[in-house]
């Protein structure tokens, strides 16, 4: 299993909650996790109901078997002063042009520095070791950017190090792109079963393959549970609004001590029934388009209650009953 895992997906698909519920399930048995946020939403906190994070590592959840996740949400403008630190030993120096508002420039109107920052700091939290020569964390998940700029953002080291060709900065990009093209790393892409979200994916699927970039998995989220079965599903267009409202009279629904005819009750279960059969026949289209994509392929409940921090938990364990960590 990879080390670092990337998790990308476009808007709206649920990419920071299935990336919460891998480090859950990645740390279970004991093991110490590392989930990473680099877009300054402060989803993560959201899920795991706690405060804000700040610029440091700090323990938010127990997994089952005693594992643990720590998480990060990454400060650009303190990771820079942290890199001018650690190659340059600017200290003060960088303290005070971060009061200038340099600090705040170089990270806002060069964004390939920002992006550059963020994944160094991912891929320093999966080298870093303890003193008898343990990694740290066994795992480290990054909710990532979405899969418009997932390619780009996973990639900026190497423009980095073509442009820099000496120096600390292009040890450091080199250094940071032998992590991210290697085994240690996985890009997972996370959609729904809807014609916009595959077509990105498999989009996505492509620019990382391209770049060299390792891909992992799809999950598709917030699968809804099936109602229909294939005989049933024959059956809808073809049948008897006067069956129905028998069937329903027979049942004792659409009595008068419930205030109303059967009858009445037939066309909107119809509607419900073609809607459904409409939907699953799309569903079905995108699973088909998704397994020509030739990866591993999961799928995760929509969660009928929400999600809260025993929905996470859920998610977590329908992942590790997967297979996926």
């Amino acid at each position: 299993m990879s080390r670092l895992q990337v998790v990308s997906g476009k808007g709206g698909t649920g990419k920071t909650t299935v990336a919460a519920a891998l480090a859950l399930a990645l740390a279970t048995a004991g093991k110490r996790t590392l989930l990473v946020e680099v877009e300054g939403r402060q989803g993560i906190a959201q899920l795991f109901e706690t405060e804000a994070l700040p610029y440091e590592e700090r323990k938010i959840a127990i997994a089952p078997g005693g594992g643990e996740v720590y998480a990060l949400a990454i400060d650009p403008e303190l990771a820079l002063l942290e890199y001018l630190q650690m190659f340059y030993k600017l200290g003060s120096a960088g303290r005070a042009l971060r009061k200038l508002g340099a600090i705040d420039f170089a990270t806002t109107i060069a964004p390939g520095v920002r992006d550059v920052l963020l994944t160094g700091k991912a891929c320093e939290a999966v080298r870093r070791k303890e003193k008898d020569g343990r990694f740290v964390y066994d795992y480290v998940v990054m909710d990532a950017p979405p899969t418009g700029r997932i390619t780009r953002f996973l990639n900026v080291n190497d423009e980095v190090a073509g442009l820099a060709k000496i120096g600390p900065i292009h040890h450091q990009a080199q250094a940071v792109m032998r992590v991210l093209k290697s085994p240690e790393t996985a890009v997972h892409l996370v959609t729904l079963l809807e014609e916009m979200p595959v077509q990105e994916t498999a989009d996505g699927i492509s620019e990382l393959r391209a770049a060299r970039l390792p891909v992992g998995r799809v999950i598709v989220n917030m699968v809804r549970p099936g109602v229909l079965d294939a005989a049933d599903l024959e059956l809808v267009g073809s049948v008897r609004r006067s069956s129905v409202a028998r069937a329903l009279s027979s049942a004792g629904l659409g009595g008068a001590r419930r205030g109303g005819h059967a009858e009445q009750l037939v066309d909107p279960l119809l509607a419900q029934a073609e809607e459904y059969a409409e939907r699953y026949e799309l569903e079905t289209e995108q699973r088909a388009v998704l397994a020509d994509l030739d990866l591993p392929l999961h799928e995760l409940p929509l969660l009928a209650e929400g999600m809260d921090l025993a929905g996470l938990y859920a998610l977590a364990r329908e992942l590790r009953e997967q297979d996926v960590s």
